[in-house]
């Protein structure tokens, strides 16, 4: 529930307490398929969540997930230094600019829609 404070914050109605360790712990379980190192605490120093840099860090493993996309699409099979692959990056991606949305110039350079799957592959999580 939303509630309001004194000072007119708005905020979550929340737990009286956390425990962030344990939770990361089975997350990390849960994903990794590991458990997490013992005697840390992972959510307490890891800033970019708590921060303000959470949407920007988002918006980062989003471009990961595009990069390793277009690397594993085009340039893996291609080769880094083809220049046919160098050519179709410099034209479906720097020539438009802004001229054309991101995601427009993305679809453009790989021939489909964008996915995932290439980022998880990277991650080794598939």
């Amino acid at each position: 529930a939303v509630v309001s404070t004194q000072s007119g914050h708005y905020g979550r109605d929340t737990k009286d307490s956390a425990d962030t360790a344990q939770s990361f712990s089975n997350a990390h379980l849960k994903v990794m398929g590991s458990p997490a190192p013992s005697g840390t605490n992972f959510a307490a120093q890891f800033g970019h969540m708590a921060g303000g840099y959470d949407s920007q860090y988002y918006g980062y493993m989003w471009s990961e997930v595009y990069s390793e996309d277009m690397f594993q699409t085009v340039f893996k099979h291609a080769g880094v230094l083809s220049s046919e692959a160098g050519m179709k990056y410099r034209t479906s991606i720097l020539q438009p600019g802004g001229s054309t949305d991101a995601i427009d110039m993305l679809k453009n350079m790989l021939g489909r829609e964008p996915n995932s799957d290439a980022f998880f592959k990277a991650k080794g999580l598939v």
